[in-house]
C-alpha cells in the first residue's frame, strides 16, 4: 500500500504507458490501474482496521508504513501535496506520534494566519469559582467562532467577590478548563450518563433536567473543541460510540457493546436464536426509563402491534440498536456536534481512530512515561540533571501512583500553589517547578505530595 501511494505512486499522464486486457481490444492507463489499486487496497485495509479497533487482532503498528519521516509530515500539513491525500484516504499507515505531529502543525497554522490578519482576539472571562459553569456559560456562549480562536485570559472571583491573585499567563486557563470540564461532564449535572465502564455519553433525559439542555450540548462542544485547539489534556472518558459521532460515523448494532453490553448479548441470543420467537412475546416496542418515568416507544409504525417473529427478528434488532445508539441522543449529539466543529475540522478528526481521538482528548491512560520527562527537563538555580536533588526528585516521581503522577502534571502545568514551609512551587505558564534544596528522599516526598494535593487555587500565588 505504501509502495503504491508513495514510494512508486502512478505514472505521470504523460508517460502513455498502457496495459491491454486480456482479450486485447481495450487499453487502460497504468496510473489509473494503479490509482484504482490504491483506492480497493486503502479501503479494505480501512476496514480491517476498524475490525482490529473493535476487536484487536494484531497490534495497530502493524498498519503502519516505516518510511514516515520529517519531510513526509512537513508535506502532508500542505493541501495539495502527494503526502496530504495519503493522510486523507489511509490515515493508519502513518504512526499515531506523527499524525499528532501533522495536527499540532495544522492548529499553529491557524493561529499564525489568525495573527497575520490582526484577528487574533482576545477575551477576558471573569468566574465566580462557585458559579463556575453558569459564568462560562454565559460568557463563552457570546463568543464569535473567531473569537472562540482567540486567546481567552481568566480571573477568578472568590466567594466575596474579590479577585483571586495572579496574572493569567495561560495556567489559569488551564485550571480553569480542568475545573469547568469536571463540572459540565460530570454525571450529578445531569447532561451525561455513564456506562458500566465510567464512560461518558449524552444523557437520553437531559432534556427533564435542563430547559436549556441543547444550548449546553453545544457550549460543552465548543469547550472541548477549545481544550483540543489550546493542546490542553482533560479527563472526559467518552464511550467509543459516542467518540464515533465526532467523526461524523453512524452507529451499528456492533457498537452496542460500547453503549450496553448487555442488550447487546439480549440482542445476539435472540439472532441465534432456534425455536419459535413469537413466543417470547416481543413486539416492536422499546420501553424508556428516564428518572422513574417509563414511556413506550415504537420502532414501526404500529408497533404495539407488530409481533417478533424469526422472519423479521433481524429488522427488530437493528431497529433496537439503532433507537439506542443514534435516535436517543440525536438532538444532544447534533448540538454537540455543532459547537466541536466550530474550531475543530473534520479533516482533522478524521485523522484518527477512536481511541486515538481519546488520547488527543485525555491522554494516555498508562503511568507517565518518566525518563521521557527527563530527557526533556531544563535545569537552572544550580541544579542540574546529576543534582542529588535532582536525582531525589525523579525517584519520587517514578515510584508515585498513577493518580498522583497525574497531580503532578496538573501542578507543574495548569495550578500554582503558595510556597508554604517552603513547598515546591510552580509557574504554570512555562510549566516550571520551583524545587527547595530538600535534605532527603523523604521530606521531598512529603512536600511535593502536600504542594499537588492542596487546592488553593491561584488566590496565594
Amino acid at each position: 500500500m505504501w509502495q503504491i501511494l508513495w514510494v512508486n505512486p502512478s505514472a505521470h499522464p504523460s508517460s502513455g504507458k498502457f496495459i491491454s486486457n486480456t482479450s486485447g481490444h481495450k487499453k487502460h492507463p497504468v496510473e489509473a490501474i494503479q490509482s484504482r489499486v490504491g483506492t480497493v487496497a486503502s479501503e479494505l485495509l480501512s476496514q480491517l482496521q476498524d475490525w482490529n479497533n473493535r476487536r484487536q487482532f494484531t497490534p495497530p503498528s502493524d498498519f503502519h508504513a516505516d518510511g514516515v519521516n520529517d519531510y513526509f509530515i512537513s508535506q502532508a500539513v500542505m493541501e495539495g501535496t502527494k503526502a496530504h491525500d495519503i493522510l486523507k484516504q489511509a490515515p493508519f499507515l502513518i504512526p499515531f506520534t506523527s499524525r499528532v505531529k501533522i495536527f499540532t502543525s495544522q492548529l499553529a497554522s491557524v493561529r499564525h494566519r489568525q495573527e497575520a490578519h490582526g484577528v487574533f482576539t482576545r477575551n477576558r472571562f471573569r468566574i465566580r469559582r462557585d458559579h463556575i459553569l453558569e459564568d462560562a456559560y454565559n460568557q463563552m456562549s457570546a463568543l464569535s467562532e473567531e473569537d472562540l480562536r482567540g486567546l481567552i485570559r481568566v480571573t477568578f472571583v472568590n466567594e466575596f467577590g474579590v479577585e483571586e491573585a495572579g496574572i493569567d499567563g495561560g495556567g489559569i486557563f488551564k485550571d480553569f478548563m480542568e475545573n469547568i470540564t469536571r463540572a459540565a461532564f460530570d454525571v450529578q449535572y445531569g447532561l451525561f450518563k455513564e456506562t458500566a465502564d465510567h464512560l461518558l455519553y449524552p444523557n437520553p433525559g437531559s432534556g427533564m433536567i435542563h430547559e436549556q439542555h441543547l444550548q449546553f450540548f453545544h457550549f460543552l462542544g465548543s469547550l472541548l473543541a477549545k481544550a483540543m485547539f489550546e493542546g490542553i489534556l482533560v479527563d472526559i472518558p467518552f464511550a467509543t460510540f459516542f467518540l464515533s459521532k465526532l467523526k461524523q460515523k453512524y452507529n451499528y448494532l456492533n457498537d452496542l457493546p460500547s453503549l450496553d453490553p448487555e442488550l447487546y448479548r439480549h440482542l445476539i441470543f435472540l439472532k441465534h436464536y432456534k425455536e419459535d420467537i413469537s413466543g417470547l412475546e416481543l413486539y416492536f416496542v422499546i420501553v424508556n426509563n428516564e428518572y422513574g418515568e417509563q414511556t413506550e416507544e415504537e420502532l414501526l409504525p404500529g408497533g404495539k402491534n407488530i409481533r417478533v417473529t424469526n422472519e423479521n427478528v433481524i429488522t427488530f434488532i437493528h431497529l433496537v440498536s439503532n433507537h439506542r445508539l443514534n435516535f436517543q441522543i440525536r438532538q444532544q449529539s447534533t448540538h454537540f456536534l455543532r459547537g466541536f466543529q466550530q474550531l475543530m475540522r473534520k479533516e482533522w478528526i478524521d485523522m484518527f481512530n477512536e481511541h486515538e481521538l481519546q488520547l488527543l482528548i485525555s491522554g494516555s491512560l498508562d503511568s507517565l512515561d518518566v525518563d521521557d520527562l527527563r530527557q526533556n527537563t531544563n535545569y537552572a538555580g544550580g541544579y542540574h540533571g546529576e543534582h542529588y536533588v535532582i536525582d531525589m526528585f525523579w525517584e519520587v516521581l517514578k515510584s508515585f501512583s498513577l493518580e498522583n503522577q497525574k497531580k503532578f502534571l496538573k501542578a507543574a502545568g495548569s495550578a500554582s500553589e503558595e510556597a508554604l514551609d517552603r513547598l515546591p512551587t510552580s509557574a504554570t505558564c512555562m510549566n516550571l517547578l520551583k524545587l527547595p534544596p530538600y535534605g532527603s528522599k523523604e521530606q521531598l516526598e512529603t512536600k511535593l505530595l502536600y504542594a499537588i494535593n492542596a487546592d488553593a487555587g491561584f488566590d496565594l500565588s
